[in-house]
């Protein structure tokens, strides 16, 4: 709650809690909170009903959204009943849907937090454990609720916001999550552009892999191409890290490339964010990623396991900032304010532009306006040639230094500096 002004400052819109909910157990993966015994409880570690009600509030009267973690495939131990006296069937891991009552029990919590707590949406742990047509019969009961909550003159809980989490491929995630002739969920992880990000910037958790890092910015294309397997309907999310992955100043670390001592370091997250800001849909960014936050021990492979459920995790910090941390955390939010002034980015439509060993370059257009995106993913000056014809304008302005660019011989000669990302407004005519 404390945290509330410094994540709006940055200018994100929506908060993810990972579960709240009473949990089981005391180990460290049972302490997370993924193994729920009550889903109708807050968790008497995190504080109280009224605590987490308080959080929403004061959230919401400061225009975030808050969305909750839903583990709906897997439980421990004697689940409590829901209020209208349904549980979970079929065991732990997982639960059987195949009982009706399961799918009972599960659309009461996923409305029970949006009507007693007007929470905005769900993040769905495990996706792919929760099968496509129940993920269906959830999502429009959802809907059903949030809608009727509008129509009622509700201002939040009204959203309705859906993600899925299915750490796979892009066809298991268009399978387990999107669905092929039954419309599930809308909007899943993006995970495969999230590992061609990685391997181009820093490494993969798995560095020992051939495609692992040192990979050609023409990576980041097969990464945005792999959505062309998805439905219409589908709103891939962004992310760089989660608490399942190895942070990304960890990552970097694990590719060679140096820790927060080396300016690069700073510069590898600035690419990364700005490929995040150009990103058509929602975006997501792990706490205290704004201040290249690393965690002691996971530098090398299987230092603590490579994919520990602790791997990222740490105490949140929102001051006493280093110059280092102050200045990312301004870079992002100079990234976030230009993403919401011009819609072309989190709105528009892609087309690549260029994708080479060191330059990914592509168009973003939204009703007549067109924002060219460059990045140059090596460490030294890069020379992009933009020809007029491919982005259709005879004039760039840098969104970030005012800068106006205008042509040489029909094409757009452009000195991109070493691990940057760069946006040009495209104008047409002088």
């Amino acid at each position: 709650t404390n945290a509330i002004p410094y994540i709006k400052d940055i200018g994100f819109n929506a908060i993810w809690l990972t579960p709240i909910f009473d949990s089981e157990g005391t180990d460290r993966l049972d302490a997370t909170g993924y193994f729920t015994r009550n889903y109708f409880a807050v968790d008497p570690h995190f504080g109280s009903s009224n605590d987490f009600k308080e959080l929403v509030r004061v959230a919401h009267e400061n225009n975030i959204y808050v969305f909750l973690d839903g583990v709906f495939g897997h439980h421990k131990g004697d689940v409590k009943p829901s209020p209208n006296g349904k549980r979970p069937q079929g065991g732990n891991n997982p639960v059987d849907y195949n009982n009706p009552e399961t799918l009972e029990f599960y659309k009461e919590v996923a409305v029970y937090w949006i009507k007693e707590y007007e929470i905005d949406g769900w993040r769905l742990d495990q996706a792919y454990q929760v099968p496509i047509n129940a993920w269906n019969s959830i999502r429009n009961e959802v809907e059903s609720v949030c809608n009727e909550r509008k129509t009622s003159g509700k201002t939040w809980g009204i959203l309705g916001y859906m993600v899925g989490e299915v750490w796979k491929g892009n066809n298991e995630i268009k399978d387990l999550c999107y669905g092929n002739d039954v419309e599930a969920l809308q909007s899943c992880f993006d995970f495969p552009l999230r590992y061609s990000i990685v391997q181009v910037l820093a490494s993969q958790e798995d560095s020992s892999a051939s495609n692992a890092k040192n990979q050609p910015a023409s990576k980041i294309n097969d990464g945005f191409n792999s959505h062309s397997v998805y439905p219409e309907y589908a709103q891939s999310n962004l992310m760089l890290g989660n608490h399942d992955l190895v942070r990304f100043g960890d990552l970097i670390q694990r590719a060679g490339f140096g820790g927060k001592e080396n300016a690069d370091y700073w510069k590898r997250h600035k690419a990364a964010f700005s490929l995040m800001a150009q990103f058509t849909g929602p975006i997501t960014v792990y706490y205290n990623e704004e201040i290249g936050f690393e965690v002691e021990g996971y530098i090398n492979n299987r230092d603590s396991g490579y994919y520990d459920d602790h791997a990222a995790r740490s105490s949140g910090k929102i001051s006493n900032l280093t110059a280092d941390e102050e200045g990312l955390k301004n870079y992002l939010k100079a990234l976030l304010t230009l993403r919401n002034t011009y819609k072309s980015l989190q709105n528009g439509v892609r087309k690549n532009i260029i994708a080479s060993d060191y330059i990914f370059a592509d168009l973003k257009e939204y009703n007549n306006e067109k924002v060219l995106f460059i990045l140059n993913s090596s460490t030294s000056v890069k020379t992009a040639e933009i020809t007029s014809t491919s982005i259709s304008g005879t004039k760039l302005i840098n969104l970030l230094t005012n800068e106006e660019i205008n042509l040489s011989n029909d094409k757009f000669i452009l000195n991109i500096e070493g691990l940057s990302g760069n946006f040009y407004l495209v104008k047409d005519g002088f």
